[in-house]
């Protein structure tokens, strides 16, 4: 991991949770190295869950294949740091065409194979 690319997956997660922790109203726990919380309202993260950083939001999707998928996102943050938002979004919003999505894997993120 660059310098550059471990200061901006240090402040995503920071980030991440002053948003997650106020708003959390369900379980908060570590997962390896994934921060989980849940009970996020809706509109407080992404499609079913989020990762930012180290930290995955959702409200309730939280099973032991989704954590695998969200665990390889956590990898690419550490990868791509601060950037990350930007390349998932260049990658476009079909999750069959994202590599991002692919490479976390498909089926374990729900979107089927």
């Amino acid at each position: 991991m660059t310098p550059a690319a471990r200061a901006g997956y240090l402040i995503a997660t920071a980030l991440a949770l002053v948003w997650g922790l106020p708003l959390s109203r369900g379980a908060v726990r570590r997962e390896g190295g994934l921060i989980v919380l849940t009970g996020l309202p809706r509109w407080a993260f992404g499609r079913g869950g989020t990762t930012v950083g180290a930290v995955y939001l959702t409200r309730n999707l939280d099973s032991p294949a989704v954590l695998r998928h969200e665990a390889v996102h956590r990898l690419q943050w550490q990868r791509y740091g601060l950037t990350m938002p930007l390349r998932y979004a260049l990658a476009g919003r079909d999750p069959r065409r994202n590599r991002f999505e692919v490479e976390a894997g498909l089926e374990d993120g729900g979107y089927g194979a």
